[in-house]
């Protein structure tokens, strides 16, 4: 029996978000009084990998294989698949990142697996095996029994923390048997974004609506994210009166994302906004109205006109920085 956590690399390095992961599995492990093993597909080299063993990856199983470089959930599956039966894992762990969530529900189907998508904290009990969960758009948790014996879990961003497990992390090379039939998706061309901060992968959010008044206000918040280095993001009115770009939107039908610092400039804090950023470990509103749904969920709130509030905010931060 043993616990697997699929390292997901970006361009062969790792993130935070698989430190925390990997931090996370480590704690499960211990609790069930058996082994970690970490799988990290794709080209990274043997320093990145080691990195892994501060959080706890005693054992490492890597699929260096530059074919794989590219993301296909197919074959992605099948070698975690493959891997989790030769190693008889009964706990599957993975990011609820876009890759986490294309890749899990194939390995529940292949292994017969219960499933539970975004996960918040460490299993509530372990017999019976029950985990918690946001519903209803983050407004309630849901205590979810998984009864297989084999389960797959996928854990939601900064819910957990990454924590300092410093161990010797022993990498094995590892060849799957994957069918060339897998192989659907082709890249034909790549264009990297430069010099913006990624939303789902920003610590720090600074976010606006409505309340600006009009698209061209919006260089003041562009510069506080500038100042922070943080990523940008709008409410869904913004991006559908084409203010900003709907990759910008975060919401129910937007993007869900959870960042340590979540600032809601002019944005009055509907339902809809509030369960894309109520994982936010802060959130700090600034709104001209006292009265504004979002001061009711925020841990901070300035009441004042956001094209008076940002600049003085963005001075302020730029002196205590020099």
């Amino acid at each position: 029996m043993s616990v697997i956590a699929f390292a997901k690399n970006w361009n062969g390095k790792f993130k935070n978000s698989t430190y925390e992961l990997v931090s996370y599995t480590k704690k499960i492990a211990d609790q069930l009084n058996t082994k970690l093993i970490v799988v990290s597909i794709g080209e990274v080299n043997n320093e990145d990998l080691k990195s892994l063993g501060k959080y706890g990856a005693e054992r490492l199983i890597s699929v260096n294989d530059p074919q794989m470089n590219i993301l296909t959930s197919r074959v992605y599956s099948q070698v975690i698949s493959e891997i989790a039966e030769k190693e008889g894992a009964n706990i599957i762990v993975l990011s609820d990142n876009n890759s986490g969530k294309a890749i899990a529900p194939r390995i529940s189907v292949k292994m017969k697996a219960g499933m539970v998508a975004a996960v918040q904290e460490l299993p509530v009990s372990l017999d019976p095996f029950i985990v918690k969960k946001r519903v209803f758009s983050g407004k309630a948790f849901a205590h979810v029994q998984i009864d297989s014996p084999v389960k797959v879990l996928t854990i939601a961003k900064n819910c957990f923390g990454v924590l300092e497990n410093q161990v010797d992390c022993l990498i094995e090379e590892f060849e799957p048997e994957v069918s060339k039939d897998l192989y659907k998706i082709q890249v034909l061309e790549e264009e990297e974004q430069k010099n913006k901060v990624i939303l789902s992968d920003a610590d720090i959010v600074v976010s606006a609506g409505r309340g600006m008044r009009s698209p061209d206000n919006w260089g003041v918040v562009e510069e506080l994210a500038e100042v922070l280095g943080a990523g940008t993001a709008c409410s869904r009115p913004v991006s559908d009166e084409g203010w900003r770009g709907h990759e910008e939107h975060v919401g129910q039908t937007g993007k869900v994302i959870a960042p340590n610092l979540y600032f809601a400039a002019g944005i009055s804090g509907a339902i809809q906004h509030v369960a894309g950023i109520s994982r936010s470990k802060c959130i700090v509103a600034i709104n001209i109205d006292p009265e504004a749904p979002i001061f009711g969920v925020a841990d901070y709130g300035i009441i004042g006109d956001v094209m008076e509030v940002l600049p003085k905010l963005t001075e302020a931060i730029r002196n205590s920085k020099s």
